[in-house]
């Protein structure tokens, strides 16, 4: 195989092995997604044989992330997400805290030291917005009640993990890394300017975006070419996403969400969900290729309890 085109290598053995596996998944009775991990896992750098880019299947991940939250932005609106705010808040919060601490008290007992075992906790306290998307997507729950609070869920968890993101290298000297221990004014500084970004984000995509999506998807429709009118939806999706992402510092996968979410209120909203349907599922499945390529399968032969602990704590206490 030429060694000078690692992105078509990457793409195409991640899609075929894809095929290959989530047939097999789908013919034992299993979801086609571990399909697709097992899929990853072959051609991840843990496994003989060929071995994809993994920084690149990263970034088409991420394509596949931004697509799935576009997708279901378009089957929310402003609304939908405020009712749901007196559970989502709460409970996304009491769960992070909740999952945190477990995870801290699993490194305890390991004898981690204090940071190594917060970052852990804090690590399985998320969960995987497009694994949870994708099962709710499977049973037709997404506009349900039970999926509004899921997906106002993982908001209030994706903005918590922007937070914690932007905190942790501040407090890196306190947690035990290698940086210099911030004043407490400092930390309040950078927690200020993040939480600002935020609120500057939503009140930008809510007064700005409002007005500026619709309207382009309303010129271009009025033009009649259907394949520039699929080509506005997806410069829409990732343009915005990656806006978001560079000016406030926001994921690209809440920035895509909020583009969605504003066009749902637009007429034209059930047809660029069509347009963007097929793209949408293709990347999604590159996502959890990405992920396979992730996992090295002899952790499981050289830490079976932890590995176990672990996931009795995602699963049970979560």
């Amino acid at each position: 195989m030429p060694h000078h085109t690692p992105l078509i290598a990457t793409i195409v053995g991640g899609l075929v092995l894809a095929f290959i596996f989530g047939t097999l998944a789908h013919r034992l009775k299993m979801p086609p997604l571990i399909g697709y991990l097992v899929a990853g896992i072959a051609i991840g750098p843990f496994t003989p044989g060929f071995v994809g880019d993994a920084d690149l299947a990263q970034e088409l991940a991420e394509i596949g992330v931004i697509l799935l939250m576009f997708g279901v932005g378009l089957h929310f609106s402003l609304k939908d997400l405020l009712s749901v705010k007196n559970i989502a808040i709460p409970g996304a919060v009491a769960q992070i805290a909740i999952a945190t601490l477990l995870g801290m008290g699993l490194s305890w007992l390991l004898g981690w030291p204090f940071g190594e075992g917060f970052l852990f906790g804090l690590a399985l306290s998320v969960a995987s917005t497009v694994v949870l998307l994708k099962a709710l997507q499977e049973r037709r729950l997404v506009e349900t009640q039970r999926g509004r609070i899921a997906v106002g869920w993982l908001i209030v968890e994706d903005i918590a993990m922007v937070l914690a993101l932007v905190l942790i290298p501040a407090l890196s000297g306190i947690l035990g890394g290698k940086g210099e221990a911030l004043s407490g004014n400092a930390v309040l500084l950078t927690l200020g300017l993040t939480l600002g970004k935020v609120v500057a984000f939503v009140a930008v995509m809510l007064i700005v975006g409002r007005r500026v999506i619709p309207w382009i998807l309303e010129r271009i429709a009025d033009t009649g070419s259907r394949e520039l009118f699929r080509l506005a939806v997806l410069a829409i999706a990732l343009g915005f996403a990656l806006g978001s992402a560079y000016v406030f510092g926001v994921s690209f996968a809440l920035g895509a969400f909020f583009a969605g979410m504003i066009l749902s209120e637009s007429e034209l909203s059930h047809r660029a969900a069509e347009e963007s349907l097929p793209l949408r599922d293709a990347f999604s499945v590159l996502f959890f290729v990405s992920v396979g390529m992730l996992f090295d399968p002899s952790i499981l032969v050289r830490e079976p309890l932890l590995v176990l602990a672990t996931v009795l704590i995602i699963v049970v206490g979560k």
